[in-house]
């Protein structure tokens, strides 16, 4: 379950397909900021959910409708696994390659329980994958873009077939 906040920040992630409403969590602060940065400098704008896994989760957040990643210049963050919610259905979440502390902006929304990517120990396989956030409204457009049907694009797999374009991440209301 998503743990409760006393104070939050949401969201639209506003796609061609519908909206996504998300709560940010408190706690983990530096992944926070690094969303809320990245949504309101528009870098998620244009965008797109290049990854789809069903029964897994959707990714987006890097890379154009061609598949041209979206280079940033911000440095990537310390994860802060040991402050983050579980990787449960809706909940979402920072990825990164291998290293644990490489997450820029690209993130995902689990479509199903994924304790799997929690947060155990300080160690490389037990880092975890950052939640931080979770969905409050939208978890039918999230199911929508699941269950497109996906193709291979060059070195990627799993790429939604039709394009799922990301048009902004505007945050739409913070209570303090």
């Amino acid at each position: 379950a998503a743990p409760e906040s006393s104070s939050s920040s949401v969201y639209i992630i506003s796609t061609n397909l519908g909206d996504i409403t998300i709560e940010l969590d408190d706690g983990p602060t530096v992944t926070t900021d690094n969303f809320q940065a990245y949504a309101q400098d528009g870098f998620y704008d244009g965008t797109i959910f290049h990854r789809d896994i069903k029964g897994f989760m959707i990714q987006g957040g890097g890379f154009s409708p061609e598949m041209i990643e979206k280079v940033t210049d911000v440095a990537p963050i310390v994860n802060e696994g040991s402050l983050c919610g579980e990787n449960s259905r809706g909940s979402l979440a920072m990825a990164r390659p291998s290293d644990p502390h490489s997450a820029t902006a690209q993130f995902f929304i689990n479509t199903v329980d994924n304790p799997f990517l929690n947060f155990r120990e300080e160690t490389i396989q037990g880092w975890g994958y950052c939640s931080f956030g979770h969905v409050t409204d939208g978890m039918d457009i999230v199911d929508a873009i699941e269950a497109m049907p996906t193709k291979t694009v060059g070195p990627y797999q799993d790429v939604p077939a039709t394009p799922i374009i990301i048009e902004s991440v505007t945050e739409v209301n913070s209570t303090n």
